[in-house]
This record gives C-alpha cells, sequence and structure tokens, in this order.
C-alpha cells in the first residue's frame, strides 16, 4: 500500500492556505462594510431624501471602505517586509523580497477588497428613504 498517495506537496498547500486566507480577507472586509451600511441607513435614507446622488452615496461609503483597507495593506505590506526572512525557506522561484510579487498581491488584495466593498454599497444605493427614516 502506497503511503505518498495522500501526501499534499508544500506549493499546493502554500496554494490552498492563500486561498483561504483570501475567502476569509472577503468575508471579513464584506461583513464589515455590511455591518457599517446597515448602523448608516437612516443616514444614507436622509441623505438620499435630501436629493444625494448614487454616485455621493458610493463616494460615502466608498471613503471609508478606502481608508479601511489602505490601513490594512499598509500594516499587510510592512509585516510582510519585516517577516521575508522567515518565509524565505517557503519560497519557490522567487526571491524573499521580490517587487513583482508584492505587487501582484497588493493589486490581487486589492481588488478583492473593492468586491467586496461594492457589494454592501449597491446594498446602500438601494435604501428607500421612507422606510429608513420610520425605521428606529
Amino acid at each position: 500500500m502506497r503511503q505518498d498517495r495522500y501526501q499534499v506537496s508544500p506549493p499546493m498547500l502554500m496554494s490552498i492556505f492563500g486561498g483561504i486566507s483570501v475567502l476569509l480577507s472577503f468575508v471579513g472586509l464584506f461583513g464589515i462594510m455590511a455591518n457599517t451600511v446597515s448602523q448608516r441607513r437612516n443616514e444614507i435614507g436622509i441623505r438620499v431624501a435630501l436629493g444625494a446622488t448614487s454616485k455621493t452615496v458610493l463616494a460615502l461609503i466608498g471613503r471609508q471602505a478606502l481608508v479601511l483597507v489602505g490601513l490594512g495593506m499598509i500594516l499587510g505590506l510592512a509585516a510582510s517586509l519585516a517577516l521575508t526572512q522567515a518565509i524565505s525557506r517557503f519560497l519557490w522561484g522567487v526571491t524573499p523580497a521580490d517587487p513583482l510579487t508584492f505587487f501582484l498581491v497588493l493589486m490581487a488584495m486589492a481588488a478583492v477588497a473593492l468586491l467586496a466593498c461594492h457589494l454592501p454599497a449597491r446594498r446602500a444605493l438601494r435604501i428607500d428613504p421612507i422606510i429608513a427614516l420610520r425605521a428606529k
């Protein structure tokens, strides 16, 4: 009986963990932004009732998301640069501080964050001002 049949290679294992981390970051950021939109429902309803456009509402939600995502990306970049030597033995085909890899990862996480923030912002656009004003 072969025992190596169920072994997972290190690159595949790192890819699985990377995928799980992207999924967790998406779900976490989506939850934070959905909660923010839910808490600001009355404010958004009042703004829409007073004539705010969808562009204005998206900018309101987007600014808050940009601060959150920007801070997370800066802290993540600083932490990953500080830990390059610790993870260098797990890397194949790239140097620990490869600028292209850092750039691509930042852009991929920015795309995930944009999608995670866009969905609650679209929900904010559908808030009916009358219902938002009546709700406590």
